[in-house]
């Protein structure tokens, strides 16, 4: 079936009469055919009413309920997708579709919330997305644009994107705005923090960090400043999903760097504490943990002793879950030719080896700033009027390991 050789009225009645479970099969021909409308003679219009009538049968094939199955869509689909939304936009067509879910261009951007992170569709997405993530777009889908952005993050440090004017880029920057900014957040919604942290990393990029503001990371900052919610951003930037997420220690400074320069500390400090907890640095990496010890020196030189409190008691946090994936992923083998642990009875050895590692880091922190333990508590604790929290049992429990000859980071 092709799109040649039919008039309007002829096209929307065939289509019309087609079971879609039985005639779309995987998919691939009606995206097929969205990309010949698209490229046929008929009118702007035409090329949109017929391009969105499939669009109906594809939505009716792979969405049948509100939620709809999990799919992911192939990376040979999206050009189809982003010509149709492009069209749409063009047109301004907010008529919705019959026996659909909305406008079509919502259905397709639906569709490119389900992309496979494809990279390659990037530069062509961008001017969609400057139009579509604004609150004032008329299909007034910020929602699903965010998530698109989002989907599509491994194409923003693309070196397609290099290419790109920076004109559009800043477009790109300023419809993202705030990412907590947007109607009708569902409670529990980790979406706006794992956006905020496509932004972080744009503050480590040569390519993105001229283009970001202050506004970009207002409500992260409020979000930031409480110990939750440095817990779920810390929960929602996980390596093991995010493997190149401020992969390098020079990255990891010049994001902080930025972040100053915009005046957000609390994100800024926020960076610091991923790399201390759950961050990409071996533990046993003496280089990088020099760059990233320097870097932790200067920023609390500079912003007060007192917010030492917090980063400490990450480390030695009661929560076991970030510092054991952390320390499990260093390689705890790194401990076995150690003399024979006196395990607690209802530790592991394994869970052992996990605070015998963060003792060691703790104690690479105090040495950082030039305390020992009991310095270290007298010094923050004045630091910060008396009233920070900086001791825990933790502290406790750890100080027998520091006789280790623990010589990191």
């Amino acid at each position: 079936m092709t799109a040649d050789g039919y008039d309007l009225p002829g096209f929307l009645s065939i289509l019309a009469q087609l079971d879609p479970f039985k005639t779309m099969g995987s998919g691939e021909l009606g995206f097929s055919l969205i990309a010949d409308i698209l490229n046929s003679g008929y009118g702007e219009r035409q090329r949109e009413q017929m391009a969105g009538a499939v669009v109906k049968l594809l939505e009716e094939h792979f969405f049948p309920t509100n939620l709809g199955p999990f799919i992911s869509i192939k990376a040979t689909w999206i050009p189809p997708l982003l010509g149709f939304i492009s069209l749409c936009e063009k047109l301004g067509a907010t008529h919705p579709i019959p026996g659909t879910t909305g406008p079509p261009g919502i259905i397709a951007l639906r569709f490119l919330t389900k992309n496979p992170e494809s990279a390659d569709s990037c530069p062509m997405l961008l001017p969609i997305l400057c139009s579509t993530l604004l609150p004032t777009n008329y299909i007034n889908a910020r929602h699903l644009a965010l998530t698109v952005f989002l989907r599509f993050r491994p194409g923003w440090f693309s070196p397609k994107m290099e290419n790109i004017p920076s004109e559009d880029l800043n477009k790109l920057v300023q419809a993202v705005g705030d990412p907590f900014q947007f109607p009708n957040l569902p409670l529990r919604d980790i979406r706006p923090m794992m956006i905020t942290a496509i932004l972080i990393d744009f503050a480590s990029s040569d390519l993105w960090r001229n283009h970001l503001r202050r506004s970009n990371f207002t409500s992260c900052e409020e979000i930031l400043s409480t110990w939750d919610g440095q817990s779920t951003a810390l929960r929602c930037i996980d390596i093991g999903s995010w493997p190149d997420f401020l992969c390098t220690a020079a990255k990891i400074i010049v994001a902080i760097g930025r972040l100053e320069e915009l005046h957000c500390p609390n994100t800024a400090e926020f960076v610091i504490m991923w790399a201390w907890t759950v961050g990409f640095v071996n533990l046993v990496d003496h280089d990088c943990w020099e760059l990233i010890g320097r870097e932790t020196l200067r920023f609390y030189q500079t912003h007060g002793v007192e917010r030492l409190a917090a980063l400490k008691r990450r480390i030695a946090d009661e929560n076991m879950d970030f510092s054991q994936q952390r320390h499990l992923r260093s390689g705890l083998d790194t401990f076995v030719e150690l003399p024979a642990l006196k395990l607690q009875p209802e530790e592991s050895r394994e869970l052992t080896y996990v605070r015998l590692s963060q003792a060691c880091q703790l104690r690479g922190l105090y040495q950082l700033f030039g305390y020992d333990l009991t310095t270290w508590e007298e010094a923050v604790a004045v630091g910060a009027g008396g009233k920070a929290e900086v001791s825990s049992r933790h502290s406790v429990a750890l100080a027998p390991l520091m006789d280790w000859a623990c010589d990191y980071p």
